[in-house]
């Protein structure tokens, strides 16, 4: 399923350059093979990963394939469902996803279900709307969703992905894969990256650092300090 906005973009053959060196036949011979080698393997690496753009949900990210979304619900620390989608793709024993997270309304959801509050609790506290507090705590609710999830946490850091701040974790799960995720806040859209790869497999540092996000005509943001989600903007650089 490819939602209206989602572009697949090709990333091109992968690309190697040699330099010989004149010596013996057999130096020659050994050099001329692995060349083979490894020209033959390039293809194999390169193939599959590309380049997928979704104007909807405002990002970009590098998958080893087109992916498949689902529509889901969310929910928050508060308790509210939301609409979501999850954009994964399964990669032999590894997998990668991308959940975005739409918090664009969760003060109306938030007011909607408080109407008849103070009828029935007498207002006070419990009638305050914590929309505020919602979208302020939503990257520490999702990465505690994932602590919980259960593995040995290796490490949590806070972090930026185009200066736009975020939390990142590594994960060693039961079975010994490991998941490495993300966890980005850009204009009330919570945004939830997972590499999970398989034990003795490298990091999946190309989905990783592959996030980038956009903006209404599609085009890449990075700004020029760092970006905290609710908070004004700063001025950014705009790349096509």
């Amino acid at each position: 399923m490819r939602l209206p906005g989602g572009v697949i973009r090709k990333r091109g053959p992968v690309r190697l350059r040699m330099r010989f060196v004149m010596g013996a036949t057999m130096r020659l011979i050994s050099v001329v093979a692995l060349a083979s080698s490894l020209l033959a393997a390039a293809p194999a690496f390169a193939q599959g990963w590309t380049e997928y753009v979704n104007q909807n949900d405002f990002f970009s990210v590098s998958f080893p394939g087109e992916p498949k979304v689902q529509e889901i619900t969310y929910e928050t620390e508060f308790s509210l469902k939301l609409p979501a989608r999850v954009y994964s793709v399964d990669n032999g024993p590894n997998r990668y996803s991308l959940t975005v997270v739409d918090y664009s309304d969760t003060a109306t959801r938030h007011a909607e279900r408080l109407k008849n509050c103070k009828a029935d609790l007498g207002g006070g506290d419990s009638c305050g709307n914590p929309s505020r507090t919602e979208l302020r705590g939503a990257m520490l609710h999702a990465t505690w969703n994932l602590i919980k999830k259960g593995g040995k946490l290796t490490h949590l850091n806070y972090g930026v992905a185009d200066l736009v701040e975020g939390h990142f974790l590594q994960i060693t799960n039961a079975n010994e894969s490991r998941t490495f995720a993300a966890i980005h806040m850009h204009e009330n859209r919570l945004y939830i990256l997972e590499g999970t790869v398989q034990k003795g497999a490298a990091a999946p540092g190309l989905f990783q650092q592959s996030l980038q996000f956009l903006d209404k005509e599609g085009k890449r943001l990075r700004y020029q300090s760092i970006y905290t989600n609710g908070f004004p903007p700063p001025p950014h650089t705009q790349y096509r």
